[in-house]
């Protein structure tokens, strides 16, 4: 699939709207999943429609009176967001509607695992819809479970440290290249702790006709054991020390938006962090190697173009 060329107007936090789509929900002090949401439907703007799947942004954001979402939302069941959003923009459209856009807000459990296949059939389809994943590396809205995004060592409910455990076995899924397996017509990952970029990758998926796909890293200080003024910083952090890349996927390519010469530390982003706490140096150091591995393939077979 090859996209148009098209000239996007750039949105900065000089010239965003001052209007708020999403305020007064319940989130947990320093959620990095209220402030991915926040941003992008800022960019979108007001002619948007949106649709949660059960997790922490349907849970903060639809308590009534105090609804959170000024634009047109709806939950829907936790696998079938994807399809649910198809819907909507085929209903819009058959309406006569112009000049909207229809976007799903789903966490790492909801996508990488229980919305897979409608994020698959959604795709597919080349519906109009962009699928914004916030990623805070388990289910924390049902008590901090092990999601397919939770990376190596992580201690969770479903995978406890101790003696002769590490905590999480397994490491992240490679979430993006599934996507872009599918030829999407643009697909990226950003991180909370990068805004601008973020920015950038929504307001590009929102002038993209057909589907789009972002993986933001969002942070969860509940989930996670970090301070709550932490949140942009452990972010950003994860992004500096190689554990998290900025990339995009368009025209069958992939890009590497961020190529760092050297890496800050690894070892000093997971101490900071509760659920890393018990992790040995032996463990982090196969945190290192497969950090390693996943950068020298990244850098060998994908574009470092800006």
């Amino acid at each position: 699939m090859t996209n148009q060329t098209i000239d996007i107007p750039r949105v900065t936090a000089k010239n965003m709207t001052e209007k708020e789509f999403f305020y007064g929900h319940k989130a947990c002090a320093g959620c990095g999943g209220s402030v991915a949401v926040r941003l992008a439907l800022k960019v979108l703007g007001e002619r948007t429609y949106s649709a949660l799947p059960a997790g922490c942004m349907a849970a903060v954001g639809f308590i009534f009176p105090q609804m959170a979402f000024v634009n047109n939302s709806i939950i829907t069941t936790f696998p079938g967001v994807a399809s649910m959003a198809s819907g909507i923009a085929a209903g819009a459209k058959a309406l006569g509607q112009k000049d909207f856009k229809t976007v799903c807000f789903a966490g790492d459990g909801g996508t990488a695992d229980i919305g897979l296949q409608a994020l698959s059939g959604m795709i597919d389809r080349d519906d109009d819809v962009l699928y914004i994943c916030y990623d805070n590396e388990a289910y924390m809205n049902t008590g901090i479970q092990k999601s397919g995004l939770t990376p190596y060592g992580t201690q969770t409910t479903t995978t406890p440290a101790g003696k002769n455990l590490p905590g999480t076995k397994t490491n992240k899924k490679n979430l993006f290249e599934i996507i872009a397996a599918h030829d999407i017509k643009y697909a990226a990952t950003a991180s909370i702790g990068y805004p601008q970029d973020f920015i950038n990758k929504v307001n590009k998926a929102k002038h993209t006709k057909g589907a789009t796909f972002i993986h933001v890293y969002a942070s969860c200080p509940t989930g996670w054991g970090t301070p709550t003024h932490t949140s942009i910083e452990i972010a950003k952090e994860a992004v500096d020390c190689g554990l998290i890349f900025l990339a995009e996927y368009e025209n069958s390519e992939f890009k590497l938006n961020k190529n760092p010469k050297e890496f800050k530390s690894v070892k000093e982003y997971l101490t900071k962090q509760g659920r890393f706490k018990h992790m040995t140096d032996e463990d982090i150091e196969k945190v290192i190697q497969h950090r390693d591995y996943k950068w020298e393939r990244m850098r060998r077979n994908w574009s470092t173009k800006k």
